[in-house]
């Protein structure tokens, strides 16, 4: 996974919470996890409006 060993995993955690504090990490956390999930919707949107297109495409 892009060459992070544990230690360094662990390094930039603490650095996050040094930043943003305790309070603002489940805040901070839910933002990447909904950013996440747009991305991934947005991905399977563009697949099956692709998908849908080439079927189309091929009926005519």
């Amino acid at each position: 996974m892009f060459g992070i060993g544990v230690q360094e995993l662990v390094v930039v955690l603490v650095i996050v919470l040094v930043l943003f504090g305790g309070k603002k990490l489940p805040e901070l956390s839910k933002g990447i996890g909904e950013a996440i999930k747009n991305i991934r919707t947005g991905f399977s949107d563009d697949e099956k409006t692709k998908d849908k297109t080439s079927k189309d495409k091929s009926k005519k």
